[in-house]
């Protein structure tokens, strides 16, 4: 007997434009991000909230990638940053990924900088923002 993992439910028509139904209809496409259910979502978002370091989020991206094919990019804004709205977090486009998640994964890593500043420190620093000239 084989059994399918739980896949994300549907959004309400015209909330969302994930392209779920076409996804699921394409034959051969990588249907990862389905797999990521709501309560998977809140469960990712928690852990992203608690982060501890520079290392754990780029731990969790890499993960990311490899469970799901959700590619977070993270790096300082083109200008001055003054504040975690600074620093530019960036998913790359995914056909499934639903709108609410796309806006939730940056929210809850910019929430775990608030919390803990050092993180934001060690990504200017990994981009050469604070070396000493």
């Amino acid at each position: 007997m084989i059994t399918s993992a739980p896949i994300r439910q549907p959004c309400p028509p015209g909330a969302c434009d994930c392209g779920r139904d076409p996804l699921l209809e394409t034959p051969g496409a990588d249907v990862r991000i389905l797999f990521l259910t709501r309560a998977e979502e809140k469960r990712l978002v928690e852990r992203l909230e608690n982060l501890q370091s520079l290392q754990d989020l780029e731990h969790l991206q890499r993960r990311m990638f490899e469970q799901l094919g959700i590619r977070v990019n993270i790096a300082p804004g083109f200008n001055e940053v003054r504040t975690m709205r600074g620093i530019g977090i960036h998913i790359d486009e995914l056909p499934g990924l639903c709108r609410k998640t796309r806006a939730a994964i940056p929210a809850a890593i910019r929430r775990a900088m608030e919390k803990r500043p050092q993180i934001a420190f060690e990504l200017l620093n990994a981009n050469d923002l604070l070396r000493d000239t």
